[in-house]
């Protein structure tokens, strides 16, 4: 089956060329928005163009906007040939790419399209992304601006550009083997087969979709088609320094993802956690305090001073199941437990090895560590049965399901 598609060449020039789509070839666009009405009609009169009439096609906004992109969404389906469904949030749970998750829900076709409303990515890309990955046969299809052929002239500003490509290269430095064959991660537009893919497993916090469906779905072949990324074409960019943390965040949260890695990170937290508590403790002992009440003193500034980094950049995605104040009792509750076994120890490393106070302490601290990563762990944030934890997910989802505005066709 051959389709005519229109795939971009330079930006401007977009030339015309045939594309193959064997069957299956049905595909659900998720476009998610925030206040972009003013680039809806445009977007769908594009889309109606580039996909060919023979190629069965859905488009599904989930929309967390305070205007009126619904309604206008709505107006504009009366014209669209393909179904097309609005999903407003009432909680917009994990921002842009939370609502690509509940698009991936509500998708019925074996091809999900991800792009933006904003008509930097361009929608006459939308087959030649399916032919790709019906060719290869790929789990995933990325459009990458850094292959030959792609371009970032969208960007606006230095500052961006180099925004994009230092987040590149971290990406791809913290996640070598999950991301080898992607040479865009922060492309916000792809192609994913429905059956590579179980949106359960997405825990999106912020805008890089891709990067967290790479990471955790874990599609066994990906392949690539260049794209240009252009101008935005109404509106402002929703780019910020607040999203630039939550990136930050993301990828912490990506990072220690596997027990191994929240081991490490753990680790690397005790271990500076060791400054306020030595520091606590020099300062205590020169004044006169015996090392073994100074010790018990001291312990409780390396206690909030892990809790606070355990909580942002170690179990940040699990804190959800109980409240602030019931994971920080329980955290010092067990790191004041394991001074019952680090004093002992201190005290023989002091009285029987001759060790200084503060040479003991850091090698009881290290000796009890892997037993306070496991019990932090279990006993902390590991969700309780039937409890906040799935009251939680399931409130969410009927929050994101609140108000399906409408499905025209």
């Amino acid at each position: 089956m051959t389709y005519e598609s229109t795939v971009p060449g330079e930006l401007g020039d977009p030339a015309v060329r045939a594309v193959e789509v064997p069957e299956p070839g049905a595909v659900t666009v998720v476009v998610p928005t925030f206040n972009e009405s003013a680039n809806i009609r445009e977007l769908l009169r594009r889309i109606t163009e580039s996909v060919p009439a023979r190629l069965p096609c859905e488009v599904v906004f989930v929309d967390d906007s305070t205007d009126d992109t619904p309604e206008v969404i709505r107006d504009a389906a009366r014209d669209c040939p393909y179904p097309v469904t609005v999903l407003h949030r009432d909680v917009p749970t994990g921002g842009l790419g939370g609502a690509v998750v509940e698009g991936m829900r509500a998708a019925t076709s074996e091809w999900i399209v991800v792009m933006d409303g904003d008509l930097q990515h361009p929608p006459s890309l939308v087959p030649e992304l399916v032919a790709a990955g019906e060719r290869t046969p790929a789990g995933l299809v990325v459009a990458s601006r850094y292959i030959k052929g792609g371009s970032r002239a969208g960007l606006a500003g230095g500052y961006r550009i180099a925004v994009s490509r230092g987040a590149t290269w971290l990406t791809k430095a913290l996640f070598p083997r999950r991301l080898r064959g992607i040479s865009d991660p922060m492309s916000g537009f792809f192609a994913i087969r429905r059956s590579a893919v179980t949106a359960d497993v997405l825990k999106p916090l912020g805008y890089k979709i891709l990067l967290e469906t790479a990471v955790r779905a874990r599609p066994r072949q990906v392949t690539e088609v260049p794209f240009v990324f252009q101008d935005r074409f109404a509106g402002e960019s929703k780019s910020s320094a607040k999203e630039g943390m939550r990136f930050l965040r993301h990828l912490a949260g990506l990072r220690t993802a596997s027990p191994v890695a929240r081991m490490v990170v753990f680790g690397l937290i005790g271990a500076t956690g060791f400054l306020p508590n030595l520091t606590a403790l020099w300062a205590l002992t020169s004044a006169g305090m015996h090392y073994l009440p100074a010790e018990i003193v001291a312990n409780q500034f390396g206690v909030a001073w892990n809790f606070l980094l355990i909580e942002h950049l170690c179990f940040r995605d699990r804190r959800r199941y109980r409240h602030w104040w019931d994971r920080a009792g329980r955290f010092a509750l067990l790191a004041n437990a394991d001074l019952v076994l680090r004093i002992p120890l201190i005290a023989l490393l002091v009285g029987r090895a001759g060790l200084d106070a503060l040479t003991a302490t850091a090698l009881a601290l290290v000796t009890t560590f892997v037993l306070r990563f496991v019990s932090t762990e279990a006993l902390v944030y590991l969700p309780r049965k039937g409890g906040r934890a799935g009251h939680t997910a399931a409130g969410e989802g009927r929050r994101a399901r609140s108000r399906r505005t409408g499905r025209t066709s």
